[in-house]
């Protein structure tokens, strides 16, 4: 078990870390749209929201010698249910051709008042 961390994603705030590899699968804990360099929380439009959550996964994956395009599952607490067509957008644009097992998660209370968490499945790249 590897644990990861980069400093192109946010800090954990708590006691966890941004990702584990295990067996060739990336496991990356929930993230928040927070700017990593500043630490600013994203409480703009869920899309500015959902595309900071993501490229924050992006590095994540980055960093423990995977990608995007080797995502297995993804799950989406969103603040909002309503709010699903304008995320998906951003997420169809984002993965591009490649279609992850998702799952979507109404989740009202998220930490700091923010719309969207993401957290992933991928597997390394080989």
């Amino acid at each position: 078990m590897k644990v990861i961390f980069t400093e192109k994603a946010p800090r954990p705030g708590g006691h966890y870390s941004q990702a584990i590899v295990h067996d060739d699968t990336v496991y990356v804990c929930g993230q928040l749209p927070i700017e990593p360099e500043s630490g600013e929380k994203i409480t703009g439009p869920i899309e500015e929201q959902a595309e900071q959550a993501l490229k924050n996964i992006a590095e994540i994956l980055k960093a423990a010698g995977s990608d995007m395009n080797h995502v297995l599952k993804v799950t989406v607490y969103l603040a909002d249910i309503s709010l699903w067509e304008r995320f998906n957008a951003v997420y169809a644009r984002f993965f591009g051709e490649h279609r992850p097992a998702r799952t979507a998660v109404p989740a009202p209370n998220l930490h700091f008042g923010l719309q969207v968490e993401i957290d992933a499945i991928a597997a390394v790249k080989t």
